[in-house]
């Protein structure tokens, strides 16, 4: 038997598959503020965080939940729900750049991910993100889920923002 082992166990965190130490290294070396995009089957989180040594410290803070409070009726855990959720934490934040930080998610071109940060660019917030990834405004809007609802998802995305420019200019 080995009298030294030449394994180290990993970070609790990294073994939970929680955080990606190396990717978050690379982040807080930037100086800016991070979009943390986090996705559950039924709600889209955005959170505006900035590094503090004592711990992060959130900016804003959005749960897709609260955009029935600005007159959203349908599911929370689709694309437009998505925009929306990232439209909000732009509007009540005052930085006006940050990164994305997807977290250990593979994250689909054109998916919720990219449509929150659509969300974060259409309120102001300047994050990196090419235009190729984004999705395209008719998915953002709902026009692929109008199909399959008798409700007009297109007119009330709209009526949703107005409600947020309202309550925040």
């Amino acid at each position: 038997m080995a009298e030294d082992s030449n394994y180290e166990v990993p970070h609790r965190r990294r073994r939970q598959q929680k955080t990606d130490y190396k990717n978050r290294l690379k982040l807080l070396k930037s100086g800016k503020p991070r979009a943390v995009v986090r996705l559950s089957n039924q709600h889209t989180r955005v959170q505006i965080a900035d590094y503090k040594q004592d711990g992060d410290e959130n900016k804003a803070q959005t749960l897709s939940k609260e955009l029935r409070e600005h007159g959203w009726e349908h599911n929370t855990g689709n694309i437009p729900a998505a925009y929306l959720t990232g439209y909000l934490a732009g509007h009540k934040t005052d930085n006006k750049e940050a990164l994305l930080d997807s977290g250990l998610r593979s994250i689909n071109e054109e998916g919720r991910v990219y449509a929150a940060i659509k969300g974060l660019k259409d309120a102001g917030i300047e994050v990196p993100a090419g235009e190729e990834v984004l999705p395209s405004d008719e998915r953002v809007k709902g026009e692929h889920i109008k199909e399959m609802t008798d409700k007009n998802i297109p007119e009330e995305v709209e009526k949703v923002k107005e409600n947020i420019q309202g309550e925040y200019n």
